[in-house]
């Protein structure tokens, strides 16, 4: 019997989701102003941005970035462990360390390969990982790929986690779970699972990719925000591409945590570092970030604003508090179709459909950023008013 050609089966699953209507399509932006964006020579005013302080064309920034590659050049050359280490990427760790109140902090290219690398690092094949069900893809691969039994408990429900730790009670166990959800902007119920883990013996680990900048004293975060503090949550990540409007991510904790990473997180030692130039810029954004709280409580204000009309509409609202604002609508192509109808009005709103969200909760993921006006939160409530969402079943 022939083998099965895997490029055909392939072709047969891109089929099979595009018949179902959950075919993810690229879109290529020509220019971005602020919370405007052009594409296909349509220019929109995007709610679909995680630049939730706004910095991510700050000319400070820009000029950070600039005078870093005008100095030391675009790329740097190589792994952080052979000379790819410069002056920008370790000021930005010390940086991140000291705003977050850890130790130390170490710096992955993306998020992706953070959570990939501290997985790995941390937990041997067969050992414990209980996660929320709703934590990001990354999280779930890292356990899977660490050879880790995963489990995972419904959605914030500190109970079941407890159930799942106290169920596998032989051996080292981690706790994973996102800081602020990307797809429905609620909190983790932090102080809860931090003292489940100190009751159990386990370790804490929070992603605070969507909450780094827009929690906080200073906006350090979700962590901070519950009081938590490195004792209660012993490994921190965070990236620098959403509030911070750069690109990479880093882990924070006590410097055994990163002396380790650093020899055993393969995602860190067997790739390039992160250009020195974009480490230069996001060092000035942690500074801005830190300092400038109009940025935030600016975004506080666009939120209730968004959700007090939201709720006069009687539009279907999840419960959030951040900037990720989510409309339920349940049917994958309900969501589709209005998200067509807001941009033929000149709205760019992402649905979100499965695989990303379970089945039956597709929706429109608002998001709503320092760079948008009250006018533009209006304009929004406007036109999805016009789509009479409330009148169809979730």
């Amino acid at each position: 019997m022939p083998r099965p050609d895997l490029l055909g089966r392939l072709a047969v699953q891109t089929a099979e989701r595009a018949q179902a209507q959950l075919h993810r399509r690229l879109r290529t932006i020509t220019k971005t102003d602020g919370p405007w964006l052009e594409s296909d020579g349509r220019r929109l005013l995007a709610f679909c941005n995680n630049d939730y302080l706004g910095l991510a064309q700050d000319p400070r920034l820009v000029a950070a970035l600039k005078q870093a590659a005008d100095a030391d050049g675009v790329g740097s050359g190589s792994a952080h462990l052979i000379c790819g280490h410069r002056r920008e990427h370790a000021m930005l760790e010390e940086a991140l360390a000291e705003w977050t109140g850890r130790e130390r902090a170490l710096l992955f290219s993306t998020g992706y390969m953070a959570n990939l690398g501290v997985m790995q690092a941390l937990l041997q094949r067969g050992e414990l990982c209980v996660q929320d069900k709703l934590n990001h893809a990354c999280l779930l691969d890292g356990a899977q790929l660490a050879g880790a039994t995963l489990k995972r408990y419904p959605h914030a429900e500190v109970d079941a986690a407890i159930r799942q730790l106290q169920r596998n009670a032989e051996g080292c166990a981690l706790l994973a779970t996102d800081g602020v959800f990307s797809m429905d902007g609620d909190i983790a119920p932090l102080r809860e699972l931090s003292s489940l883990c100190a009751n159990e013996g386990a370790t804490l680990m929070v992603d605070d990719a969507h909450g780094l900048g827009v929690l906080g004293e200073s906006g350090a975060g979700s962590v901070s925000e519950s009081g938590l503090h490195e004792r209660d949550v012993p490994v921190l990540m965070a990236t620098l591409g959403k509030a911070l409007g750069c690109s990479g991510a880093f882990v924070a904790g006590s410097a055994a945590l990163i002396d380790g990473l650093t020899q055993f997180a393969r995602t860190y030692v067997y790739t390039t570092a992160l250009p020195p130039a974009l480490a230069a810029a996001a060092l000035r954004a942690v500074a801005i970030a830190r300092d400038e709280s109009w940025r935030r409580d600016k975004l506080g204000q666009l939120i209730r604003r968004f959700r007090r009309g939201a709720a006069e509409l009687g539009l279907p609202l999840m419960p959030s508090r951040t900037a990720i604002q989510p409309l339920l609508l349940g049917d994958a192509q309900r969501a589709l179709d209005a998200a067509r109808a807001l941009e033929a009005q000149g709205l760019l709103v992402v649905a979100i459909r499965p695989p990303t969200v379970p089945q039956g909760q597709a929706r429109l993921r608002v998001t709503l950023s320092a760079t948008h006006e009250e006018t533009h939160v209006d304009r929004l409530l406007e036109a999805l008013a016009s789509l009479r969402l409330m009148d169809a079943p979730v």
